[in-house]
C-alpha cells in the first residue's frame, strides 16, 4: 500500500529547503498559491459560460442557397475553348 506519511513528508521538505533555500520558500508558496488561485477562478468561469450557454435559446440558422452566397475573393473558373485554325 503507498501512501505518503508524515516521515516521507519531511524528507521531501527538507529535500525542497536544500534545493531552493529558506528565502525562496515564501516566494514560491506565494506563487503556487496564486496559480491555484487563478486556476480555480478560470474554471468557475468556463463553468458560468457553459451554463450560460446551454440556458440561452438555440438559434436556426438559415442554409443560404447558391444565389444568395456571397461574392468570393477568387476568379471565375475559366472555360477552356479549341481555336480552330
Amino acid at each position: 500500500m503507498m501512501g505518503i506519511g508524515f516521515p516521507e513528508l519531511m524528507i521531501i521538505l527538507v529535500i525542497i529547503m536544500i534545493i531552493f533555500g529558506a528565502g525562496k520558500l515564501p516566494e514560491i508558496g506565494s506563487a503556487f498559491g496564486n496559480s491555484i488561485k487563478n486556476f480555480k477562478k478560470s474554471m468557475k468561469e468556463a463553468e458560468e459560460i457553459q451554463e450560460e450557454a446551454s440556458l440561452e435559446p438555440s438559434t436556426t440558422t438559415e442554409e443560404t442557397t447558391p444565389e444568395e452566397e456571397p461574392p468570393t475573393d477568387e476568379p471565375a473558373p475559366v472555360s477552356e475553348t479549341k481555336e480552330t485554325p
